[in-house]
């Protein structure tokens, strides 16, 4: 059986390798291609990380449909609408978590499973130096929607404006020009995964800055979680889904209020951060508990001679 793996390449997607991973240990091939260059694959199952795919699927071939996330703003309940009005139906769906599956809403018979967001080993067997290059690191998303600016004023004229921060990821909303003056702030362009606990272990502290807002606060950060194997102490803003993850596994986070007003080193330093047993994280354990593994074994030979 071979898989292709089919998205716009907008995203950072560190699934994707874990998928790679997890099916070769089990025999079956992967490949990762653009939407517009799925037919130059002979693959058994065609995989669409989704957002609007409104075409045919692929005859004698079986499809599977993820949702990784709900649509964002602006429109974006009309955007989730859409999905769920104008994709072609599947043979799977994979969906993040429960909430997103009721913001795409799609009532029909097909099979489905949850896959929620994983941590690679990488994360777990990272040592931390004991010299800090930075104070702080954000690594992640810094488009407009997720407010950074407000943290980033802290560094300038704020509180923690002798403290260094280093934001990690794509220059979504060009940061870096609205700070480059700023000394203390660092910006370094998305990186492959496989070299985030590097400049993860850099940094003293780790900031989860998150919206409280819908679909932000209720999808689970990938980036904390690699915070949390790393044993990083993690200051986050405070919003529903950190307070549910926190009541069912544990650890314990510097949570800002929503003015930023208790962002001090003095209160930083004196906190007592714990962290969350994450076992039940592992790449390996998230795709298993999708089902998509016996789905396909299942449905396979169904398939094979068609």
């Amino acid at each position: 059986m071979k898989i292709a793996f089919i998205h716009s390449h907008r995203s950072f997607l560190p699934e994707l390798a874990a998928y790679k991973s997890f099916f070769q240990l089990h025999g079956i091939e992967t490949c990762i291609l653009k939407v517009d260059e799925e037919n130059k694959t002979d693959a058994d199952v065609y995989w669409y990380m989704m957002g609007f795919f409104p075409k045919s699927i692929h005859k004698k071939k079986l499809v599977i449909h993820e949702y990784a996330s709900a649509s964002v703003p602006p429109y974006r309940k009309m955007k989730d609408f859409m999905k769920s009005k104008l994709n072609p139906r599947p043979h799977f769906r994979i969906f993040l978590n429960e909430y997103v599956r009721q913001q795409i809403n799609i009532h029909d018979e097909i099979p489905f499973g949850f896959r929620d967001m994983g941590i690679s080993d990488l994360f777990f067997q990272k040592n931390q130096p004991d010299n800090k290059e930075y104070d702080f690191i954000y690594s992640g998303n810094t488009s407009y929607q997720r407010k950074l600016d407000k943290l980033l004023r802290v560094f300038v004229s704020g509180s923690l404006k002798e403290k260094s921060i280093l934001l990690l990821g794509n220059n979504e909303y060009k940061l870096s020009e609205n700070f480059s003056q700023c000394k203390n702030i660092f910006f370094k362009s998305a990186v492959p995964w496989h070299e985030v606990p590097d400049y993860l272990s850099k940094a003293r502290f780790a900031i989860n800055f998150i919206p409280d807002e819908e679909p932000y606060n209720a999808q689970t950060p990938t980036k904390f979680l690699e915070y949390a194997a790393m044993h990083l102490p993690i200051i986050s803003t405070n919003y529903f889904w950190i307070s549910e993850f926190s009541e069912r596994y544990g650890g314990n986070y510097f949570l800002l209020k929503e003015d930023l007003s208790n962002l001090s080193w003095d209160k930083i330093i004196r906190f007592n951060y714990a962290f969350p047993e994450l076992r039940s994280w592992r790449w390996d354990e998230r795709i298993k508990s999708a089902g998509i593994l016996e789905f396909l074994q299942l449905a396979g030979d169904s398939f094979k001679y068609r």
